[in-house]
């Protein structure tokens, strides 16, 4: 069964038991409580990428489609840019969609940190509907309007959650993590009120190398007795949250074998390569990851996952384990094309975000050029580079900064643009993610 969800990151709307299993980090869209009708084309909002009903994902499909343009070279649509700017409420969140943006956000606008987190990464890197450079005009405005708002909302374990005051989990921490040092903040100095910082939180979602089963993942969330279970879309969320890394990475140097390591002292980046340990044995056997059975269903066969499976690719990639990725990368390339199809935006984001951190080209992908596809989902691009300008981007490497073994993860400016997670079934920020959400 393929999720369609736009991660959250996903494509209109699934059911709430769908919801509950979170199908997918780093990101299907948002869930809902029941599936709601998409609007007919002429009552989409001008400058919105996709088809489908904004809803759920209509901010976190179209900030995902900003940052797999970035990767490739494209500038979007000044009338798309235009579009997320008037999305953000006058505090500085951002809900997941306001059919009416001229009307004041208040108390019954349900505001959500994930949208919030990923449109601040998505602005960072495009220019202003006016012409001028993201760091000069409104875009640089709104950027650091939301990470204020996203400080303002941070929970007393040093987390967030889907939505302001509701549990922690560890996709939304992670995102929320890279907004931050997307926006020039050092996310280890983000203290909540009892003294926890983010990356508090997610160590205490991490299981260690001797739990059976899932040693060296994360867990979404703990249950109801406390307890942890290996999540794979959180753990690539977390993975590259605690690496200094967001959806835009490519692979790191020099590569280097998994391993699971339990160390004296708790820390971030251990913790995160733990993490990538635990993905790259979850791919070996089929060369991607399955999503978890529906409440009655466990005794079907399990469904492939592919917005996780991307996710793991970068997930992957990002720790410098790229003969690990390869497998799944491929097995993306022969099997997504019908899925990306269905999902829209979001789900060729996912697959360009994955090709560039492996170093794949998103423009043969399988035979298909997935950019072109993107961008045909929206008003046409201001700009877009010339094959041989695309070739290399494709090529190129961006310069990361990889976190200090015990230091306290990303470093300011490290991540310039990033995540998860929208469209159908697509990763932590599109794929399923356990969580209830508040709808």
């Amino acid at each position: 069964m393929t999720t369609v969800r736009s991660f959250r990151h996903g494509a209109a709307a699934l059911t709430a038991a769908t919801a509950l299993l979170g199908l997918g980090l780093l990101a299907t869209a948002p869930a809902s409580a029941a599936p709601s009708p998409s609007p007919s084309p002429a009552a989409l909002p001008e400058g919105l990428y996709g088809k489908a009903d904004p809803t759920y994902d209509g901010v976190w499909r179209q900030s995902l489609a900003f940052m797999a343009q970035q990767v490739s070279g494209v500038e979007p649509a000044r009338a798309s840019v235009r579009w997320l700017l008037d999305q953000q409420c006058a505090g500085g969140g951002f809900a997941s969609y306001r059919a009416a943006p001229g009307k004041p956000c208040d108390d019954a606008t349900t505001l959500d940190t994930n949208a919030t987190a990923a449109a601040v990464q998505a602005l960072t890197g495009v220019e202003d509907p006016e012409g001028a450079k993201a760091a000069e005009g409104e875009p640089r405005q709104a950027v650091e309007a939301g990470a204020a708002w996203l400080e303002s909302v941070q929970n007393k374990d040093g987390g967030w959650g889907y939505n302001p005051g509701s549990p922690s989990d560890a996709n939304s921490t992670a995102v929320v993590v890279s907004a931050l040092a997307a926006a020039g903040e050092r996310p280890g100095d983000v203290v909540s009120e009892d003294g926890r910082t983010p990356y508090d939180a997610l160590l205490g979602l991490a299981l260690p190398c001797d739990a059976k089963p899932g040693g060296g993942a994360f867990a979404y969330q703990p249950d109801k007795a406390g307890k942890l279970a290996a999540n794979a879309d959180a753990t690539a969320a977390a993975v590259l949250a605690g690496l200094g890394k967001d959806l835009q990475t490519r692979a790191a140097e020099p590569r280097q074998k998994p391993g699971c390591v339990t160390p004296a002292k708790p820390a971030i980046e251990r913790a995160a390569r733990n993490g990538a340990a635990y993905l790259a044995g979850a791919v070996a056997k089929s060369g991607h990851l399955d999503q978890p059975p529906l409440p009655g269903a466990e005794d079907t066969a399990p469904a492939p996952d592919f917005g996780n499976t991307a996710d793991a690719v970068i997930a992957l990639a990002a720790a410098g384990h790229t003969e690990q990725a390869k497998p799944a990368l491929t097995w993306l390339e022969k099997n997504a094309a019908s899925w990306a199809d269905q999902a829209g935006p979001a789900g060729y984001a996912q697959l360009i975000l994955a090709a560039h951190a492996a170093g794949a080209d998103a423009r043969a992908f399988g035979g298909d050029d997935l950019v072109a596809r993107l961008d045909a989902t929206g008003p046409e691009p201001a700009t877009a580079p010339t094959p041989q300008a695309a070739a290399t981007d494709q090529s190129s490497t961006r310069e990361e900064g990889d976190g200090d073994e015990e230091g306290d993860g990303i470093n300011t400016g490290v991540v310039i643009g990033s995540f998860l997670v929208a469209g159908i079934g697509i990763g932590f920020l599109i794929s399923g993610r356990g969580r209830n959400r508040t709808p």
